[in-house]
């Protein structure tokens, strides 16, 4: 494979200029761009201090299966051969140093389908496969934009050098980039604008349906099949308005440190994610599992109230324990053997709509193991499968109508000197044409009351539902 990829200078030029507007609005400029990334991570918490834009690609990996795609220049290959393993030898051949503090500079964003799973193991794969999107999409970048929030007056402009760029210098490209980061305003207050119509939300299970599917898993938890398993719905909906304006106001409503705007050929990801799913650096390997969710309130006192209520429930805290307890397992398979630690347990965190408790797992990569090997050894997480994972997603095959695409699967990205944010693609939808797609879902465990997990599949799509001005 490394005999179709191009020379690349070994180290990235960084340059840092002065910023003037919000970098929501800074991408505003780019967003419609073909292959143009914005990865908004910048939210002041200890998981989210950056931000990203990926701009003017070279080079390109998407597939389905094994059939996939290598394009870089105008070129196209078409290679047979294991997603990861591509993705491997792509990170190998372009290793450089970092001559930063900055945790990307040169590298690739995309994301990484949960129907991966399918070439890590032999799955029945009984759902439809309706809306036939690559299983990933990786794109690589002559630049990328970095956004320090502890340091939010100022950009990075990180270039890296390739054969020679389309339609113009390298030099003009981060000129425009300049001026558009010197002319917006520091205190620019995002509005949400009013849809021009009000779409009509459809799921593709019934809640009866839905509610019988809940059932069904707790007969295989009876039945000594499972523990736990993470089950969804699929909704859908129109939105014929441009693909940004509905990122802004599913960002204005339920901003996260870990969401994205990723414009891929005809379609486009938009991801309000609050949960990481792996964190790479400095030889250190992090995931953030996050079972347990309450509503948020009408105000204080319910808020409370919630949070009361999820700290003392036994059935969450078992659920995120065995979750953690899966995760420690996978990243055993990647890690110095005695190194992986739980950091953190049943850590409350708020977001907009939503209470979540998450824990914190962490250890130490094995010298030889790449960021590609990282990735396949604990794909996908077990937070959105279930216990044990084999037999969990054979279940969600069975039982869920329609396959899961980018849902619970990854976006994120992969830098060229060994580091890597990806997170649990929740809160996430897909524009494909004018339709979109989003998917919510819950863990079921032994005493789950269906009713109840299927009202929390409602809280956890309410900003979704919101984004879009649904009718419901």
């Amino acid at each position: 494979m490394e005999k179709y990829l191009p020379e690349i200078e070994s180290t990235p030029v960084i340059e840092k200029i002065e910023l003037s507007c919000p970098m929501e609005r800074l991408f505003d400029h780019f967003a419609d761009m073909p292959e143009a990334a914005f990865l908004n991570s910048s939210m002041g918490t200890d998981a989210g201090r950056y931000s990203f834009v990926g701009l003017d690609p070279f080079l390109a990996l998407r597939g389905k299966g094994h059939d996939l795609e290598l394009r870089f220049n105008g070129h196209k290959h078409l290679l047979k051969a294991d997603p990861f393993d591509c993705l491997g030898s792509i990170m190998d051949t372009y290793k450089v140093s970092n001559p930063s503090s900055l945790p990307f500079t040169s590298g690739g964003i995309g994301y990484l389908s949960y129907d991966l799973k399918n070439i890590i193991e032999r799955l029945p794969g009984k759902a439809k496969d309706d809306l036939a999107l690559p299983d990933i999409y990786f794109v690589f970048y002559r630049v990328i934009l970095v956004h320090d929030d502890h340091d939010p007056g100022h950009l990075y402009i990180c270039t890296t050098g390739t054969d020679p760029r389309p339609g113009g210098t390298m030099e003009e490209f981060s000129r425009k980039i300049m001026d558009i980061a010197a002319g917006g305003q520091k205190n620019h207050e995002t509005h949400l604008t009013p849809v021009s119509c009000r779409p009509k939300l459809s799921s593709n299970m019934s809640k009866k349906d839905y509610i019988t599917s809940i059932k069904k898993v707790l007969d295989y938890i009876r039945a000594g099949d499972i523990y736990q398993v993470c089950l969804s719905q699929r909704f859908k909906a129109e939105w014929p308005e441009r693909p940004y304006e509905l990122y802004m106001r599913l960002n204005k409503i339920n901003p996260a440190p870990f969401s994205a705007f990723l414009n891929y050929d005809d379609l486009s990801i938009i991801s309000s994610s609050p949960e990481l799913f792996l964190d790479v650096r400095g030889g250190v390997i992090e995931t953030r599992p996050m079972k347990g969710t309450r509503p948020r309130g009408t105000g204080p006192d319910e808020d409370k109230a919630m949070v009361e209520h999820l700290k003392a429930s036994a059935k969450d805290a078992s659920e995120l324990s065995m979750i953690v307890d899966l995760e420690r397992n996978d990243l055993g398979k990647i890690s110095i053997p005695g190194s992986v630690k739980v950091a953190e347990h049943r850590r409350i965190e708020a977001y907009p709509t939503v209470f979540q408790t998450i824990s914190v797992v962490k250890s130490e990569k094995e010298k030889n193991a790449g960021l590609a090997d990282v990735i396949k050894a604990v794909f996908p997480g077990g937070s959105i499968s279930g216990c044990p994972k084999i037999r969990a997603m054979e279940i969600i095959d069975e039982l869920e109508p329609s396959v899961r695409s980018i849902y619970t699967g990854s976006i994120g990205y992969m830098s060229f000197h060994d580091t890597m944010e990806l997170n649990v693609a929740i809160r996430t939808m897909i524009l494909k044409g004018k339709d979109v797609y989003f998917h919510a879902g819950g863990g079921i465990v032994a005493d789950s009351d269906p009713e109840t997990e299927y009202e929390e599949t409602l809280h956890k799509a309410r900003a979704m539902i919101e984004a879009l001005g649904c009718d419901g």
